[in-house]
């Protein structure tokens, strides 16, 4: 999602998004195909599948939906096999971007995407030169209308999450990538319903952008990027203001 905001990725599933959400569950759709085709349709044993559904859940994405995406996975018919890519990007007014997709032909994901960011004030960044800017987490967001604080705190905590954050919306817990799972099932053993729940790529340092003309800019090129077919998900550290 455009900008760090750790509300960015739920106001977008959660606010005004009915002329994107068939969209939405199309890419989340073929992500469940992928992760069932490569391990099976048991989310028990199936680690990739279990980190697209709590995405499903988090965009109330409906379970026949869902119940669909496995079946076209796991049903056999014609193989298509998919290539997982990374491309690291360095965005209008330095800003650094990491896009994630999965692709069954990646010479036209490839041409496609650098043909957008030519457009858009994009180039592609040498290997490492942007993800080192930022650390993969286990990120699990709460509302604050959904959980008291200290109650929340000593789950996570005690569940192994590494930080815990609050401000005037809600909670964000922290985690080692590893220890999602246990801290989000934890957190609902509770009785308190995560407002979202993926590993993702958090920014070690942001870039403030403060000119409209310039955030309008970023996002343009953050919000194509999520559009295309093949995009997975979008992280960026540009921070905009309140």
């Amino acid at each position: 999602m455009s900008g760090h905001s750790r509300w960015a990725k739920v106001k977008h599933f959660k606010g005004g998004i009915d002329a994107k959400r068939s969209k939405i569950f199309a890419k989340l759709s073929k992500e469940i195909s992928i992760a069932a085709r490569l391990a099976g349709g048991d989310a028990a044993m199936n680690p990739r599948l279990r980190m697209v559904l709590l995405k499903c859940r988090a965009s109330n994405m409906p379970n026949d939906n869902i119940d669909r995406a496995i079946k076209r996975g796991t049903g056999g018919g014609e193989m298509i096999e998919y290539t997982d890519l990374h491309y690291e990007v360095f965005g209008p007014h330095g800003v650094a971007i990491l896009v994630e997709l999965s692709t069954d032909n990646k010479n036209r994901t490839a041409a496609e995407i650098r043909s957008l960011l030519a457009k858009n004030g994009g180039t592609i960044a040498t290997t490492g030169s942007v993800s080192r800017l930022f650390q993969r987490k286990g990120q699990i967001i709460v509302l604050r209308e959904a959980a008291g604080e200290d109650q929340l705190m000593e789950l996570a905590l005690e569940a192994g999450a590494e930080d815990f954050k609050s401000d005037a919306e809600g909670f964000e817990i922290l985690t080692d990538p590893a220890r999602l799972e246990a801290v989000h099932k934890a957190v609902e053993a509770g009785g308190i319903k995560a407002a979202g729940a993926e590993v993702t790529w958090l920014p070690v340092s942001t870039v403030p952008v403060n000119d409209a003309k310039a955030a309008e800019e970023v996002n343009r090129l953050v919000e194509l990027l999520e559009e295309h077919d093949d995009v997975k998900d979008v992280y960026s550290n540009a921070e905009f203001p309140a």
